[in-house]
């Protein structure tokens, strides 16, 4: 790896760049690996092979928004696996997590077909940012029974894996493990890449390809174009999402000043039916309804 330090290595978070790295033919080996020690880690059995549902191809356009930047992929078993980088907090994760998993999981029939043909159905969330509240950085999650945690169905299965809880993480000193390929995507220094290669040596490919494309024109346009993208996508959104929380606590200072003008009217109003006054002239006086001031009178 020479040439390492000779250019600046693009960041293999952005999700164009990730697809490119382990969503291609020729990298499939790369992913395979990688999914690997995700499963090991959450005591699953390992893979011997994977299909690739859809490939990296030149359609894969960052400057469309239509474009389809997940990585799916299915076992030798048919299960399904979905793999998503996220750069930026979309918000909602939780519920779009389970959008998307139930799209796949039921796309898999057919009008007529029978429900025994469903497979499993494996979500792999890689999140640039912290959802969970805990302070692991590997989670995951299936439909068991609340009190006695007997499964319900293996069929779902999530993960989230948060880059930033791995801020307390070192290089491990060696051996394979999800970790060093979690530092890898997290954007460690290159100077440390040796160490992860010789830990595991799937990620000198993976490397080696961030590389290349480092260093290709054309794909740093592309990248810089998803990068902006992203960014925009971003702005808008928690723009969005700060308009939102200033619209909701000036509605809430409104609902609770009207609360408090119509208790001071139904105080108005009581005041007058104990004077004995008729009920259009207390209504008149209170901007109350007539039937409202008749209710007080029950």
């Amino acid at each position: 790896m020479e040439l390492i330090l000779l250019v600046e290595m693009l960041d293999p978070r952005n999700d164009f760049l990730f697809k490119r790295i382990f969503g291609s033919e020729e990298n499939r080996d790369v992913l395979l690996t990688f999914l690997n020690r995700t499963f090991e880690e959450a005591g699953k059995p390992s893979l011997t092979e994977i299909i690739l549902l859809n490939p990296y191809t030149d359609k894969d356009a960052p400057r469309d928004k239509q474009s389809i930047l997940d990585i799916r992929a299915r076992t030798s078993e048919g299960q399904l696996i979905n793999v998503e980088m996220q750069l930026f907090n979309k918000y909602d994760m939780d519920k779009r997590t389970l959008f998307y998993w139930s799209k796949q999981y039921a796309g898999q029939l057919y009008e007529g077909q029978s429900y025994k043909l469903l497979r499993k159905c494996v979500t792999i969330n890689i999140l640039n940012y912290s959802f969970l509240p805990n302070s692991r950085y590997h989670n995951v999650f299936h439909l068991t029974e609340d009190r006695t945690g007997i499964p319900f169905s293996d069929d779902m299965e999530l993960h989230f894996l948060e880059l930033p809880k791995l801020d307390e993480y070192e290089i491990p000193a060696g051996g394979s493990s999800l970790v060093n390929w979690l530092l890898f995507l997290k954007g460690s220094n290159p100077s440390q890449w040796e160490v992860l290669a010789m830990n595991e040596p799937s990620l000198k490919k993976a490397m080696t390809t961030l590389e290349f494309l480092s260093q290709d024109k054309e794909a740093r346009l592309q990248y810089e174009a998803r990068q902006k993208y992203l960014h925009d996508e971003a702005s808008m959104i928690e723009g969005a999402r700060e308009e939102g929380l200033k619209l909701g606590k000036a509605e809430g200072k409104l609902e609770g000043k009207a609360e408090g003008e119509r208790e001071k009217a139904l105080e108005i109003a009581r005041n007058m039916l104990n004077m004995g006054l008729e009920i259009e002239v207390i209504a008149k006086a209170s901007g109350l309804t007539e039937s409202e001031v008749r209710a007080l009178k029950v």
